[in-house]
Parts: C-alpha cells; sequence; structure tokens
C-alpha cells in the first residue's frame, strides 16, 4: 500500500487541533479527515471518526497495525510540515 497523495487542510483558530488530511492509497482509495492534533507530547493523528449512540466516539476508519499507523502518520505529519512552510496563496 503505497499513500499517493496528501491533501493538507490547515486550521488557523488557536486550539489543538492543527490541519484535517485526506490521503490517498495506490491512486484508489481516499480517506478524508483525518485530524492533526498537538498532543502533549507532540503532534499526532486522529482517524476520521463518529459519535455513537453511547457518546463515544468510534473510528470509521483505521490501520489494523501499529506499523501502518506509523507509517501513516509520519506521511501524513511531513505532509503537514510542508504545508506550513508552504507560503499562502497570494503570499510572496
Amino acid at each position: 500500500m503505497q499513500i499517493t497523495d496528501v491533501r493538507v487542510r490547515k486550521i488557523t483558530k488557536e486550539g489543538k487541533m492543527k490541519a484535517i488530511v485526506s490521503i490517498t492509497l495506490d491512486d484508489e482509495f481516499v480517506v478524508h479527515d483525518i485530524k492533526v492534533i498537538e498532543g502533549e507530547k507532540g503532534l499526532f493523528i486522529a482517524m476520521p471518526s463518529k459519535k455513537a449512540a453511547d457518546g463515544e466516539h468510534r473510528d470509521i476508519a483505521h490501520p489494523i497495525n501499529s506499523t501502518t499507523r506509523e507509517h501513516i502518520q509520519r506521511v501524513i505529519l511531513d505532509g503537514y510540515e510542508k504545508a506550513l512552510a508552504a507560503p499562502e496563496a497570494g503570499e510572496e
């Protein structure tokens, strides 16, 4: 599985959520609404989730193992860092 595209939408307002990301897998499958969050130990990702009837949030899609999660997180955070370094549209 290759992550063939990463699209980052930076969040400008104050708060722990820094960006919302979409990734494309093998140019064939897209996962939207992955969040980049600032935690006590640094940035991490939260997979797309929805609130269940019991009030808990449950992931809609997520990696099955930690190696895949680490790979996805590394690629997303690299994309986020590049987005931070890129000038905004209209800036020079």
